[in-house]
C-alpha cells in the first residue's frame, strides 16, 4: 500500500468539514474514535488528551503505511498577539508535563505547547512567560513522541479559538468519558447561568472562524 497522510484530531466537529464525502468508517464509533479515509489521507479523531490520541495514532497506523502524522485542530493562544483565526504551524512541540521537546518537519516555526487539561487564563499567562509558547492544545506532544518513536515525519497545525484573555478552563468538566465534549450537557449548563451566555456566543463565534480557517489550511497542504 502507498503511505498516506495520517491526520490527528481531538474532536470530529474540528475536521468535519475537512471529510465531508470522505469514507466513514463506523467499527470504532463505539469506543468513541471516528475515522475517515480517502485515496492520500486518513483522519482519526478520538478524543481529547494524551490517552486518545494514542488511541487516534494507533488506529492509523493499523490502517496502513502512515508517510505523516499531523496534529490538527483547536488550540488557545499564549502569545497577546496571536489572534483568534491564526493558522499556526509549530516548530517544535513541548510537553508541559515532562519538558519533552518535539521537533515538526518543518523545523523553524512558533512554539506549540501540550498541557494535561484545557488552558485557563492564568496557565496561558505561565506558559508565555515561561516558555514563549505561541499556543497551548492537549493532544500533539503526544502525535510527536509517537511518530518520533516509529519515524515518522510529523508536523502540528493548530487554529486559535481562543485568545491569551479568554477563560476557557472551566469547559473541562464536560469531557466525556472518550475525551469528547458533551456540548449538550454544556448547552444546559448555560441556558440557566445568564451571566455566561456572552462568553458562550463569543466561543461558539471564535471556534468557527477557526475551524474555517483551519479547514481551509488542511485543503491546501493535502494538494500540495
Amino acid at each position: 500500500m502507498t503511505p498516506r497522510v495520517a491526520i490527528i484530531a481531538g474532536l470530529p466537529r474540528e475536521v468535519a468539514a475537512l471529510v465531508r464525502g470522505w469514507a466513514m468508517h463506523r467499527e470504532a464509533h463505539d469506543r468513541g474514535i471516528f475515522i475517515w479515509s480517502c485515496a492520500d489521507a486518513m483522519v482519526v479523531a478520538a478524543g481529547m488528551g494524551e490517552t486518545r490520541a494514542t488511541l487516534a495514532v494507533r488506529e492509523a497506523m493499523a490502517m496502513g503505511p502512515v508517510s505523516q502524522l499531523v496534529s490538527v485542530g483547536l488550540a488557545g493562544a499564549c502569545d497577546p498577539a496571536v489572534a483568534v483565526g491564526t493558522v499556526l504551524e509549530a516548530g517544535s512541540v513541548l510537553e508541559v508535563r515532562t519538558g519533552e521537546r518535539f521537533a515538526t518537519a518543518i523545523g523553524d516555526g512558533p512554539l506549540l505547547v501540550t498541557g494535561p487539561s484545557i488552558a485557563g487564563v492564568r496557565e496561558k499567562a505561565r506558559l508565555f512567560e515561561t516558555y514563549r509558547a505561541a499556543a497551548v492544545d492537549m493532544e500533539a506532544a503526544t502525535v510527536g513522541r509517537l511518530a518520533m518513536a516509529n519515524g515518522i515525519a510529523f508536523r502540528a497545525i493548530k487554529a486559535i479559538s481562543d485568545d491569551y484573555a479568554f477563560e476557557l478552563g472551566s469547559l473541562g468538566k464536560f469531557e466525556t468519558k472518550h475525551g469528547h465534549f458533551h456540548t449538550r450537557a454544556f448547552a444546559l449548563h448555560t441556558a440557566v447561568r445568564p451571566h455566561t451566555w456572552g462568553n458562550a456566543i463569543r466561543l461558539g463565534r471564535h471556534s468557527k472562524l477557526a475551524l474555517e480557517m483551519l479547514t481551509a489550511r488542511v485543503k491546501l497542504e493535502l494538494r500540495a
